[in-house]
């Protein structure tokens, strides 16, 4: 945040007297509504779309409510000599995103976190015993951020994988909850994020109900964390149909 004039300037370290946001009213009162509109158990609609990018292997196009993303993937293709040899293929990813995704610019996550986070989510369902010696290069853009850009990100390479003809045990959902005092309100958005109490995101498997990556952040009961488990599984389960959906249309319209 940029400091006032005549002001000490900003730095980069917490205040001295608190560590924590001031949580506006909107999040303190009993019946406050989302900023969207939206419910606390109603995810954004999701946009998806494949073969985004005609130069790549394969790719695709997410949107959900105003998060943008797009996703590129190159290879298999050859892994530099320098690398130690492996019966299995590796997989590099990379996430960064555009000058204008959020209204200030450098106020995006870090992107080493976020390539880390994409890379175990999607490690788990590919079958890379299929492309020894090769490296498979995921390439994310997040075009404009408005919250939960970790989850769309995964969900996004996942689709582009599948779209690449890369062998997969099956596609790869992501959702994430956001704790707002006694609430749980799911697929946040930036303004609810910036003042959250903790966040949980799953990564998983629909078809198999098996969960790739578990990330909870902040401070939460047995009972909370069972909670939101419980929403995101479920939002992924309906989330894979609609990714699903988005590849079988796809195949039917290239066939026509």
């Amino acid at each position: 945040m940029a400091a006032k004039a005549g002001a000490t300037p900003a730095t980069y370290s917490p205040s001295p007297t608190t560590n924590k946001k001031t949580r506006p009213p909107l999040f303190t009162d009993v019946d406050w509504v989302r900023p969207d509109g939206r419910d606390f158990h109603q995810c954004r609609p999701a946009f998806l779309r494949t073969g985004a990018v005609n130069a790549a292997s394969g790719s695709a196009y997410a949107e959900f409510g105003n998060t943008k993303v797009i996703v590129s993937i190159f290879g298999p293709r050859e892994s530099k000599k320098a690398m130690m040899y492996s019966d299995i293929g590796r997989l590099n990813c990379n996430v960064s995103y555009t000058t204008f995704a959020t209204p200030v610019r450098g106020q995006a996550s870090e992107n080493k976190d976020i390539s880390s986070q994409l890379h175990k989510s999607l490690e788990g369902a590919i079958m890379l015993d299929t492309f020894p010696k090769t490296t498979v290069d995921v390439f994310a853009l997040v075009l404009e951020s408005g919250g939960c850009d970790l989850p769309v990100v995964i969900s996004c390479a996942s689709l582009a994988l599948a779209d690449a003809g890369i062998m997969m045990y099956d596609l790869v959902a992501a959702v994430s909850v956001s704790c707002l005092g006694k609430n749980l309100v799911i697929d946040p958005v930036t303004e609810e994020e910036n003042y959250q109490d903790g966040s949980l995101m799953i990564t998983c498997l629909p078809s198999r109900n098996e969960v790739t990556q578990l990330t909870i952040t902040g401070e939460w009961s047995a009972s909370k964390i069972h909670e939101a488990m419980e929403l995101c599984l479920d939002a992924c389960s309906k989330l894979g149909k609609i990714m699903r959906s988005c590849l079988k249309e796809s195949a039917s319209t290239s066939q026509e």
